[in-house]
């Protein structure tokens, strides 16, 4: 682990006994004391997660707009200050290099969220682009990040830091204060929750993290691993870029066209995008569900009838509903629901069933 990156909150996940993995060059709890029990609080309850391994490039200036505006998919006309747009990153040739989160401070001043595994890709790709009138910078190393996830969170938070957070909606953020020091605070999530993001310097994140743990265990409040915000995403049916969306993939294939504006102007890959589209498209990331014991995991392959017809990108046991699921591409014609498959698991056909996703009603609240 000696050459993995730590976040500032390692020496808090080593003393609670997490299990330490390498997450995206990251030494990173994948849980503390299972990711089954993890996972089934978060739905219940409210857990804490430590997601500082994400990065954020930051983009200042007049021209800073426009320039997202061109280098991303999304039309970012739709963004207002303290509000978040989710992003893809493409290449010239419509290929995802990343998924994003922007968030616009000020008409010219933007925090650009990315993967943890891209951070040093992203800002060279951003940089290969950038104009005159527009300042780059990549703080990365700078920021914390906490992840308070479940349908106590809002209630928790309220009563642990004094946030006021009832008005605040989904996709958008806000400062707020603890101890005097200054945190933003957005209404956003990766497991379907409703729940909040704390976004601090390193120094104060300790603090935070041992007002949600410590003081807050009365309150029901716990930590989780990655482990357990894998299984709530894939419930949730969100794309983990690297699994189920990557450089050989477009955003149209990974079911993310509502992400893709081909109306706001050009944009880089948006001719390649555009052609996919009229073309249509040769593959599709769907939902599965397996319909016995085994797990469908990453890169097993699926058929139809004997026919290979696509490949896993995501799989596991789902708590919530009760049975394992996944994501995987299948070529065009296999992915309407109820379609059945076959998935290649141990050497044997296990069958399985196209279902929609999310596989959970997700209960972001609006």
């Amino acid at each position: 682990m000696e050459s993995l990156k730590k976040t500032p909150l390692y020496d808090r996940h080593a003393a609670l006994g997490g299990k330490i993995v390498n997450f995206g060059g990251f030494a990173l709890p994948v849980y503390y004391s299972g990711i089954l029990a993890e996972h089934e609080w978060t739905r219940k309850s409210c857990s804490v997660f430590d997601v500082s391994h994400l990065g954020e490039v930051r983009v200042q200036g007049d021209r800073a707009f426009e320039f997202l505006q061109k280098r991303l998919t999304g039309d970012l006309q739709k963004l207002e200050d303290n509000k978040i747009l989710y992003n893809v990153l493409c290449s010239e040739e419509g290929k995802a290099l990343d998924d994003v989160l922007v968030c616009q401070a000020t008409h010219t001043d933007f925090y650009v969220i990315v993967n943890a595994s891209n951070i040093e890709k992203d800002f060279e790709e951003f940089r290969r682009y950038v104009p005159e009138g527009v300042k780059l910078t990549n703080p990365s190393a700078e920021i914390a990040c906490l992840a308070v996830q479940g349908p106590k969170s809002e209630e928790i938070l309220e009563k642990l830091f004094g946030f006021k957070l009832k008005d605040l909606r989904y996709y958008y953020f806000k400062e707020e204060k603890f101890k005097n020091e200054f945190v933003w605070v957005s209404r956003s999530g990766y497991t379907g929750e409703d729940g909040f993001e704390i976004f601090s310097s390193n120094v104060f994140s300790t603090a935070l993290w041992d007002r949600l743990v410590n003081d807050g265990k009365v309150q029901g409040v716990l930590p989780a691993g990655l482990g357990a915000r894998n299984t709530l995403r894939l419930e949730a049916g969100n794309v983990l870029y690297g699994n189920d969306m990557d450089e050989t993939t477009t955003p149209l294939e990974a079911g993310l066209g509502w992400a893709v504006s081909f109306t706001k102007g050009d944009f880089l890959g948006r001719s390649a995008l555009l052609k996919q589209k009229e073309e249509g498209l040769k593959r599709k990331l769907v939902g599965f569900k397996v319909l016995e014991k085994p797990i469908a995991r990453e890169h097993y392959p699926i058929y139809s009838q004997g026919k290979k017809i696509g490949r896993v990108t995501s799989g596991s046991f789902g708590p919530t509903v009760g049975y394992n699921i996944g994501l995987g591409y299948v070529e065009k014609g296999f992915e309407v629901p109820g379609t059945p498959i076959e998935i290649e698991i141990h050497g044997r056909a296990v069958p399985a069933e196209i279902v929609r996703r999310p596989f959970i009603t997700l209960k972001h609240k609006r």
